[in-house]
């Protein structure tokens, strides 16, 4: 696609210009995958729920955990169902939380109405975080039927949009997506451990756990977003079951591999087209008025009722999910990998560190060398014209770094009294990550599409970008509001069901 470009980072995704990119949070360090720029970040999770432990020891893995899948709970009261593995196995004697919170580890999960633990808040409040993140990256999606065409929208010229779009370039795109991924990996250690402890076979239920996942991922991408990443972590989770004999070295060695294949596959691209014809990587007038008539289009049919809307986002499907699966698929891959190497050495528990002052150091030398060397990469990115093929390849080593930095910062906040406050707001939504991911697509559709308000193509970006900090509020106060009721979240507890086969409790 002309003007192609990347951005990710080394455990974290590059998004070709021009394709949603399912989750764009990238935290990692190792490896990591490339969300094609212009991919809206799939999100939350892709139903992205942060792993289990309160902090990222973003020195020992590259720093930054990734996007994932929700994770398997345990029974109502934080006892696990005879034989049913939970999401979380006992690190150091204290259960952890995993993925996509359905319902928590032993003993994760606090009854309706009472507060987590102060480790589960963290990982809770990290998981909202990232929520809010992917978010920032979709909603572009939903505003405009150019933005997957990678052309701008000739209703946004003003200083005002450009000014926008490089803000959401710089400190939202490519920083959030892997988050999930490594995660995902980290809590598939603590799955196993789990099943292992307790004598339960792993295998029936983790399978019936991605077939769910797969259903849902479906049907999301067909009703809700193109961008969907779950199908995608379906079947990546099914790797990571083959090689979960993988050590730590070698699964870092495999990410690492991975990764650096990716990026000077970038810069060879880079160097063949400034040596051979760079001309011809830019889009002609031609090719410009087809993406802009193909991006007028799809901005008339999500203006139209339930079978328009329905039918551009079919129609959507063989351009956007073929980049997600085979780009970013084996950088998100790389990211399970070193979050699986991270789970087997448990990074996250800081209850485990020989050191606490030691941890609490490394936390402070990612934030030295992240913030420094991510800002200085991704200004570089969003500064750069799509004719600037280089840029994406450096972004691609950047980004996690400027993740690592910002979840080691939250970690060393969440410490102080301010930030306590600020992790149990975060940790509302991050309690429910699945549920809300999904709901980010639902109220993005009903505020942009004509199944609601019709707003697509008539808002200024900087209002955009305020209706998706809106649309987080309302999900900060919801989940408030439906913990205190129930255990877990509604799209978690039907997970759970597909997962054990049985009718799990909603109550606690």
């Amino acid at each position: 696609m002309p003007g192609a470009a990347a951005d990710g980072g080394a455990v974290g995704g590059t998004p070709v210009r021009g394709l949603p990119v399912p989750g764009s949070p990238a935290v990692g360090g190792a490896a990591g995958g490339v969300p094609v720029r212009g991919l809206p970040a799939d999100g939350a999770a892709a139903g992205g729920a942060p792993a289990p432990g309160p902090r990222t020891d973003g020195a020992a893995v590259g720093g930054t955990p990734l996007r994932g899948l929700p994770a398997d709970g345990a029974a109502a009261g934080g006892a696990p169902a005879p034989g049913v593995p939970t999401d979380g196995s006992a690190v150091g004697g204290t259960p952890l939380r995993g993925l996509l919170a359905d319902g928590g580890a032993p003993g994760g999960t606090p009854a309706p109405g009472k507060p987590a633990t102060a480790r589960l808040a963290d990982v809770d409040a990290l998981r909202g975080f990232a929520l809010f993140g992917i978010l920032m990256v979709n909603i572009p999606f939903f505003a405009s039927g150019y933005t997957l065409f990678d052309v701008a929208d000739p209703a946004r010229t003003a200083w005002h949009d450009h000014l926008a779009t490089n803000v959401v370039q710089f400190l939202f795109e490519s920083k959030f997506y892997l988050l999930f991924s490594f995660l995902f990996g980290y809590s598939f250690t603590l799955q196993l451990n789990s099943a292992a402890a307790r004598g339960v076979s792993f295998r029936p239920r983790f399978l019936r756990r991605l077939g769910g996942l797969l259903l849902i991922g479906v049907a999301n991408a067909v009703l809700l977003f193109y961008g969907d990443i779950l199908v995608t972590y379906a079947f990546l989770g099914l790797l990571l079951f083959l090689v979960r004999g993988i050590s730590p070295r070698r699964a870092l060695w495999v990410a690492g591999i991975i990764t650096g294949a990716i990026t000077l596959a970038f810069l060879a691209l880079a160097v063949l087209v400034v040596l051979i014809d760079e001309a011809s990587a830019t889009a002609t007038p031609a090719e410009r008025l087809t993406m802009l008539a193909d991006g007028h289009a799809a901005t008339e049919a999500m203006r139209g009722g339930l079978g328009s809307v329905l039918g551009e986002r079919v129609s959507s499907l063989p351009t956007a999910f073929p980049l997600i699966f085979f780009l970013q698929g084996p950088l998100a891959f790389s990211a399970f990998l070193v979050g699986l190497a991270a789970g087997k050495h448990r990074v996250l528990d800081h209850t485990a560190a020989a050191d606490p002052d030691a941890y609490r150091r490394k936390l402070r030398l990612v934030q030295l060398i992240g913030f420094p060397v991510g800002l200085a990469g991704t200004f570089w990115y969003a500064a750069a014209g799509p004719e600037d093929f280089f840029a994406p390849a450096l972004h691609l080593v950047t980004a996690p770094c400027l993740t690592a930095a910002y979840v080691a910062t939250l970690l060393r906040f969440f410490r102080t009294a301010r930030g306590a406050r600020l992790a149990e707001t975060l940790a509302r939504p991050g309690r429910m990550a699945l549920t809300n991911y999904l709901s980010q697509s639902v109220l993005c559709g009903l505020v942009f599409t004509g199944v609601g308000l019709g707003l697509i193509g008539r808002m200024p970006y900087a209002a955009v970008i305020a209706v998706a900090v809106g649309i987080f509020a309302v999900q900060v106060v919801w989940s408030a509001w439906w913990m205190r009721r129930f255990r877990i979240g509604p799209v978690e507890w039907l997970l759970r069901a597909l997962t054990h086969l049985e009718r799990p409790a909603l109550r606690g």
